[in-house]
């Protein structure tokens, strides 16, 4: 008897962990759930790195060597964070080749504070690259304005990208075509266009949090009929997005010369109302060339009891669209959300980034 997670990547997505700290690297747990969970990869964000950092397991000798240099908390985030992804990224070296670079990969954001600074974007971007001198590494940039540009131009230097933070359809199409720019700039470049990898990670759950918020200030049956929808909905059509995007006789010229598609990557998959199945936003979003990155609790939820069809994204585009055309019809705007969800994103990693410089400058402190 197969797993729920061994039949989720048998029908084509791939289980990433949203999780990373050094104790599960070096503790040989991060390499036991490739076995034992089928994981195929790592995201990371700052919020993850405050967390394992402010915890402070595996830290204390590099930060005391880094204390004794006179690092700040900047250069020492930097040197930590980095470290943890080059030895997360040799765990899954193995995956990486076997899958022809597809998963193996471990992700490291960007500074959130860059979110609206192209060249400054690019820079650190080549600079978290060139330190964790991994080839299955994935830099992150969040789909903010400043962003599209700056993904083109990373994708242009040779180097995959997580492209975080696309909470709406029209960003996502504009993310792919950043993504198709960058290759074409490669390509003239003369980079192995094979092997640069792209995901572009759509937020799921956030959603239907803030959806449901305003169809509750509405209160009339019909949007309460509504309520926890329109997340799956929002979705299913970005992979439709995904589908027709990939899919054109333009995009076929650079298929054939070697390049790869840009996979869509679900994200921000944990459940936040208890009142849901925890597994939902996992088992109702599967389809062939997927990624689900996952919180821990959320990847055992699936192990425990998940139960997974062959498909729950392709055969739904018409009942979507039905449904984000009702949230519509009972008043809230749709754009308003997404433009909203948008800017927290980049401001919550703002503050987890500030909370991540705070627990390093005590660390750096008390090893003085």
């Amino acid at each position: 008897m197969s797993t729920p997670l061994e039949q989720l990547a048998a029908n084509g997505v791939s289980i990433w962990l949203d999780d990373l700290s050094r104790s599960r690297i070096r503790s040989g747990q991060l390499s036991e759930l490739i076995s034992s969970r089928s994981v195929s990869g790592v995201t990371t964000n700052p919020t993850i790195f405050a967390g394992a950092l402010a915890k402070g397991e595996g830290y204390a000798d590099q930060v005391a060597q880094l204390a004794s240099a006179g690092a700040d908390a900047s250069k020492a985030v930097f040197e930590i964070t980095t470290q943890d992804v080059a030895e997360a990224c040799d765990v899954f070296a193995e995956v990486y080749a076997a899958t022809n670079g597809f998963d193996g990969r471990v992700s490291i954001e960007v500074e959130p504070g860059l979110a609206n600074d192209t060249a400054a974007t690019v820079a650190q971007a080549k600079q978290l690259f060139a330190k964790v001198n991994r080839e299955n590494v994935m830099i992150k940039i969040p789909a903010t304005k400043a962003g599209l540009a700056a993904i083109t131009d990373v994708i242009a230097e040779g180097i995959s990208v997580n492209v975080t933070l696309i909470f709406s359809l029209q960003r996502y199409r504009e993310v792919i075509a950043a993504y198709i720019a960058g290759i074409e700039k490669a390509k003239a470049s003369g980079h192995d266009i094979s092997k640069i990898h792209s995901v572009a990670s759509f937020f799921v759950s956030r959603v239907d949090l803030e959806i449901n918020k305003r169809l509750d200030t509405i209160g009339t049956t019909d949007a309460k009929t509504l309520k926890n929808k329109a997340a799956l909905a929002n979705a299913r059509l970005a992979y439709q997005v995904f589908e027709q995007s990939f899919a054109t006789v333009e995009w076929a010229v650079l298929a054939d010369q070697g390049a790869n598609v840009q996979r869509p990557l679900m994200a921000s998959t944990g459940v936040k109302d208890p009142a849901l199945l925890d597994t939902l936003y996992v088992t109702e979003l599967v389809a062939p060339q997927l990624v689900n990155t996952m919180p821990e609790k959320t990847m055992e939820a699936v192990f425990d009891h998940g139960e997974i069809p062959a498909g729950s994204i392709t055969n739904r585009y018409e009942e979507s669209t039905m449904i984000l055309l009702a949230v519509a019809a009972v008043g809230v705007d749709y754009d308003v959300v997404t433009e909203l969800l948008e800017q927290e994103g980049v401001d919550k990693f703002v503050v987890s980034w500030a909370e991540l410089l705070e627990s390093v400058t005590t660390a750096l402190n008390s090893s003085k």
